[in-house]
Parts: structure tokens; C-alpha cells; sequence
């Protein structure tokens, strides 16, 4: 069982500390936790809100609004559903000791871009490499 680390409620990781420390392996640990748990509290609040939302509404205008809206919602909550899972791996590459290095360099992801992503598995420049490459492969 490791041992529980301390992190101050305004600790934000920082460059000139070593990269993926305790505390920053932490600080982003309880990030993903806070996330998933608020896509979780949305998804089931959705849920409910589709089962109380089964009502009869006579007219054809008003059924077919509430029809989008309800295909919408569960267009929402599918991409968060896959959201989850993405938090879950980066959850597991915590727990591997490789999160924060990127999956195709090997290299340290930036602490903004993780910050701004704690999903990310590429460096910014992996990425838009990626990005490109799929591009050109969907043009051609």
C-alpha cells in the first residue's frame, strides 16, 4: 500500500520540480478521479431525466423537438461514456508509472498540455504529427 501523499488544496505542478514526482503524479491522479466522477453524477442524472422524460406529448412539433433533444443528449452522453474510458487508462498508466510520457516518443508531455488534457498519451508535436498524417490519409 503506498503511503498517502500530502498536496496543498492550491498545489499546481510546476517545471522547475522533477517530472512526474509524487505530488504531480498525485495532483493529476485526483484530477481524473474529480472528472470521471462528475461525467458519472451527469450520466446519471441523464439517465433519469430520459425515464422521466417518456411522457406523451400530443403535439407532432413539440414530440419531435423533445425527440432531437433526446438524441443529442445521448450523442452527449456516449462521448462521455468514451471519456471515461480514456480517463480510466490514464488512471491505469498512473498506477503503471507511465503517465505523462508520450506513447510514441517516449518524452514528457508538457505539465500545461496534461493540465489542459490529463487525458493526453502524445506530446503536442506527436500529436499534430498524428493529426497530420491522418488528414492526408483521409484526402487521399
Amino acid at each position: 500500500m503506498k503511503a498517502e501523499v500530502f498536496l496543498p488544496d492550491d498545489y499546481r505542478p510546476a517545471e522547475d520540480e522533477p517530472f512526474m514526482n509524487e505530488r504531480q503524479v498525485e495532483y493529476f491522479r485526483r484530477k481524473l478521479l474529480a472528472w470521471k466522477a462528475e461525467l458519472l453524477d451527469e450520466s446519471r442524472q441523464t439517465i433519469e431525466g430520459l425515464q422521466d422524460g417518456t411522457r406523451k406529448i400530443p403535439d407532432i412539433a413539440d414530440r419531435a423537438s423533445e425527440e432531437t433533444d433526446r438524441a443529442l443528449e445521448l450523442r452527449t452522453r456516449d462521448r462521455q461514456r468514451k471519456l471515461v474510458a480514456k480517463i480510466d487508462a490514464a488512471l491505469r498508466r498512473i498506477e503503471a508509472g507511465e503517465y505523462g510520457y508520450c506513447e510514441v516518443t517516449g518524452e514528457p508531455i508538457s505539465l500545461k498540455r496534461l493540465d489542459a488534457r490529463p487525458i493526453a498519451t502524445m506530446t503536442l508535436e506527436a500529436q499534430e504529427r498524428h493529426e497530420r498524417r491522418e488528414k492526408v490519409h483521409r484526402d487521399s
